[in-house]
């Protein structure tokens, strides 16, 4: 765990940026609301992790997953953000399965071209054998 509680805050960066994001074109917000909305993100965070941590004490689990994390959404009365999450959730799985699947693509292209080259080394290896084959019979008929 944190040993100060400034440690816990989220970073002033992502905050701003957030911030930026959320608010219109032109307006701006002091230095104290900023810091006043950085420690409201951390502590919502804070809550938001214990309330899910509860729901896979109850699971009987060290692992928090996606479902703890929406329980806890709605025992904290969160529940118009349930949905939106939820989509969130399944973009996030789909882009992750394309990106097993893409790195599963690869590995497999570059073990075939691995096995090609393989075999084009075996056939180059066969055709110098024959060659030298040749070379003593032609050798061996010659004396």
């Amino acid at each position: 765990m944190a040993e100060r509680p400034e440690d816990l805050n989220l970073p002033n960066a992502v905050i701003t940026r957030i911030i930026k994001e959320a608010l219109p074109e032109g307006v701006n917000i002091s230095k104290e609301a900023r810091s006043a909305i950085s420690r409201a993100a951390s502590v919502f965070v804070l809550y938001a992790t214990s309330c899910a941590n509860n729901f896979a004490m109850k699971g009987k689990r060290k692992t928090l997953n996606a479902g703890d994390v929406l329980s806890a959404m709605e025992e904290m009365e969160f529940q118009r953000f349930v949905a939106p999450l939820k989509e969130s959730l399944e973009v996030y799985r789909r882009e992750q399965k394309g990106k097993k699947e893409a790195r599963k693509d690869k590995d497999k292209k570059a073990d075939s071209e691995e096995q090609d080259k393989s075999r084009e080394e075996d056939n180059d290896e066969d055709d110098e054998r024959m060659e030298e084959e040749e070379q003593n019979d032609e050798e061996e008929v010659d004396n």
